[in-house]
């Protein structure tokens, strides 16, 4: 019991960082031989100590990893967080066959685990989404540490390294030049500064005086060519329109053809040839 809540623990970070940062220092780092011993007793035996010795053997690795991402504005806890979740990946992955330190084949785990947040959560709109996108993004975030734009010759070397466009390559730069801006105005903002938020430029044409005039002259000339095209209709044709789509009660087609004594079909033909000498007469009024 005390074993799993020490693997909890030190795959949660929780509040206090520097307490947990010190806690997974002081794990002790496995030899090769150690290692090895491990990896075969989880390889070859499903032992489930011996993985839970060589991730916990490995948090500091992750830690470290962590604060290469501190440039981006998250949180370092969540970052080992989902770097443990990484870690814990490439433990139940490791051969031992293979030659290789556990940390050597684990870094891309942890490394994939920590992209995936950071483009999760870095920007309301995605930043990055295919394959390519990613690979840029996080090589420009490397790349470019000054705060200019890059200059032709950067974008060309660049684009020929990762095998892209340069428009994409300047695609990118703007995204990550961009920054976020809320909808509405921050509650504490003075009304010298409210007018920046996006929701000030949204206009309300419904209280709009000439609008609201063109939408009622709009109305009134539709209602009054209407009626003029219900004028021309024979009363049965008038009747059934007015039963199926203007009364408050909508009447069936088998209702209709109960009521004139013809079959259901016979109502749906008088009311389609009704409906198209209404749309004829307001077309020509």
């Amino acid at each position: 019991m005390g074993k799993s809540l020490q693997v909890v623990e030190a795959l949660s970070p929780g509040q206090n960082l520097e307490a947990y940062v010190r806690q997974v220092s002081a794990i002790p780092v496995l030899s090769a031989e150690e290692e090895r011993e491990l990896a075969e007793r989880l390889y070859y035996e499903n032992d489930l100590e011996a993985a839970r010795q060589l991730v916990m053997s490995h948090m500091r690795f992750v830690v470290h990893v962590a604060k290469t991402y501190s440039g981006y504005g998250l949180s370092q806890g969540d970052l080992i967080q989902e770097g443990n979740v990484g870690l814990m990946k490439a433990v139940k992955r490791f051969d031992p066959t293979m030659g290789v330190r556990l940390v050597s084949f684990a870094v891309h785990w942890i490394k994939a685990e920590m992209h995936e947040f950071i483009l999760r959560n870095w920007r309301i709109v995605k930043v990055a989404t295919t394959k390519a996108q990613r690979k840029l993004f996080f090589n420009l975030r490397s790349k470019k540490k000054n705060l200019g734009w890059l200059t032709n010759d950067e974008v060309k070397a660049m684009a020929d390294d990762l095998g892209v466009d340069q428009a994409v390559v300047r695609e990118m730069e703007g995204r990550l030049s961009s920054t976020d801006m809320a909808y509405d105005a921050p509650v504490a903002d003075d009304d010298e500064r409210a007018y920046q938020s996006p929701a000030y430029f949204l206009e309300d044409h419904s209280q709009d005086p000439a609008q609201q005039l063109e939408d009622a002259n709009w109305e009134a000339d539709s209602n009054q060519r209407l009626a003029l095209a219900m004028d021309q209709l024979d009363d049965r044709s008038k009747d059934i329109l007015m039963q199926r789509w203007l009364g408050e009660q909508k009447s069936t087609l088998h209702e209709l053809a109960a009521q004139y004594q013809v079959s259901a079909e016979r109502i749906r033909q008088l009311e389609k040839n009704a409906m198209k000498k209404i749309r004829t007469a307001m077309l020509e009024a």
